[in-house]
């Protein structure tokens, strides 16, 4: 009898991704198969073999898979202690279904950027409340994928200071309830790609990394006028109180209830 698998599946609050699935396989072999969506994976200890479209292909560590949706395909081990890997199924909104054919003559990226943003894209969508640093990540990675498949990016070349400029506007109004790339790029008529680089050319700053600098200082106020720790969560914009805290002690150093109690402190003398 095998070992047990170690298998992990969510269906994030992203749209463009269906699925995430991490998957330790000691033994396990995958018959012919196919998806609707398209299968980016990454290995991070071991190596899986697999065949597409009659060609036998095989992907290590290093490198990036894109399987283009439709094309049967198997997969299990190329080593005896198995394989671990990381799996995201984007659907057509992300990579034209006409790109198929591109990608089965050619489903192995050796692309270092590619795969560390493939790896940053898992870890941020390990954590709820941080989906507009997911579909910041993603718009990055589906553009670079284009890019493999020889479709030119749908986003602007040119640096456009007027869309970042407009782009924190709106983040400055819905900071708190949040908004997505998708609905900021349908208000500014232009692409959620050109939005992530136009703010980062001009402010040096993620449109994520801006929008929780901003719902940390809104906490930090209302911490030192006295609201409770889950109250101040929630009042600022965060998914919960440890989403809350954690961003909270990367900003400012300490927690929001250590910080809280030091005003209470300095009021009392």
């Amino acid at each position: 009898m095998g070992a047990r698998p170690d298998i992990t599946a969510w269906r994030p609050h992203v749209e463009g991704i269906d699925e995430v699935f991490h998957a330790h396989f000691a033994d396990h072999t995958y018959p012919m198969h196919t998806h609707d969506a398209w299968t980016l994976l990454i290995v991070d200890e071991g190596m899986v073999r697999y065949d597409l479209d009659h060609h036998e292909h095989g992907s290590a560590g290093s490198e990036v898979t894109l399987l283009p949706p439709h094309i049967p395909h198997n997969g299990g081990a190329a080593t005896p202690e198995g394989f671990r890997k990381r799996v995201l199924y984007l659907n057509t909104t992300q990579l034209g279904a006409d790109l198929a054919g591109r990608a089965v003559a050619r489903p192995v990226l050796r692309d270092p950027l590619l795969r560390h943003r493939v790896h940053q894209l898992h870890l941020t969508l390990q954590h709820r409340g941080e989906e507009l640093e997911a579909q910041s990540r993603l718009a990055l990675v589906s553009e670079r994928l284009a890019g493999h498949l020889g479709e030119e990016p749908a986003a602007f070349k040119v640096a456009d200071r007027r869309v970042a400029y407009a782009l924190r506007d709106l983040l400055d109004g819905r900071f708190v309830e949040g908004l997505t790339l998708r609905e900021a790029a349908e208000r500014l008529h232009t692409h959620h790609t050109h939005l992530v680089r136009a703010f980062g050319r001009e402010f040096g700053i993620a449109p994520h990394q801006y929008v929780t600098g901003r719902r940390v200082d809104l906490a930090r106020r209302l911490l030192l006028g006295g609201m409770r720790v889950p109250e101040v969560a929630v009042s600022a914009g965060f998914y919960d109180q440890p989403h809350f805290s954690r961003h909270f002690k990367r900003v400012v150093g300490t927690s929001p209830g250590h910080y809280a109690r030091t005003g209470r402190e300095v009021t009392s003398i």
